[in-house]
């Protein structure tokens, strides 16, 4: 990916908590003559590994997992708040109209070589782990141990899990920090204007890099 150094994002803690708030990952595997991708929620395990570890499941039919045995290299990409900026909202662009349209993102690309799992065990943790993860804000959270034994396990043989420990994080946060202050000031306000949630996020991105 392509990082200005400018819109380089590094606090590890930053790229963990837009894993956190963002599950679903874009999963980009290499087949055997082609690029294979798949969208999967994963669970971020941060205590395991130098960087952490990614931990999700795919369907058995999906033959993705049986190009795995090679270690082979992927990334998984995470989609932060994005947002249209006009130049409009840019107190420059009022002065000297040398402004144009941009698009504010933040996005973070893990690379790992996955691993698969087929122990039933295991199978049981990683589901646990991803509805608890999802269920934690709920009333009333449901649990793996709420169903049937014999109809969970019987749905474990339909999954295989997948884990990837991360070697390398790479964040992007184009948040408008290349505009003048006063520039930065009226992008957050112009978001918040939207009145969209999407635009609020941005929002309060473009505000962590107002000194």
């Amino acid at each position: 990916m392509y990082v200005p150094a400018h819109f380089a994002e590094t606090d590890v803690a930053v790229l963990h908590a837009l894993i956190r708030a963002q599950p679903l990952g874009t999963w980009v595997t290499q087949g055997d003559d082609e690029l294979v991708v798949n969208h999967i929620p994963f669970y971020l395990d941060a205590g395991k590994g130098e960087h952490g570890t990614l931990v999700g499941h795919v369907a058995r039919a999906n033959p993705v997992w049986k190009s795995l045995a090679r270690a082979m290299p992927s990334v998984v990409i995470f989609q932060g708040p994005q947002a249209y900026i006009s130049p409009s909202w840019y107190p420059s662009k009022q002065a000297d109209g040398k402004a144009v349209p941009t698009w504010n993102y933040a996005v973070v690309h893990v690379h790992g070589r996955p691993q698969v799992i087929e122990d039933r065990v295991r199978l049981l943790d990683i589901v646990s782990v991803l509805t608890a993860s999802q269920e934690s804000g709920q009333a009333a959270p449901w649990q793996v141990s709420d169903a049937q034994a014999d109809y969970i396990d019987k749905l474990l043989g339909a999954i295989v899990g997948i884990e990837i420990p991360i070697e390398r994080l790479s964040g992007k946060w184009k948040v408008s920090q290349n505009r003048p202050l006063a520039d930065r000031i009226g992008t957050a306000a112009g978001l918040d204007a939207t009145g969209e949630g999407e635009a609020g996020r941005m929002a309060d991105e473009v505000r962590r890099f107002i000194a």
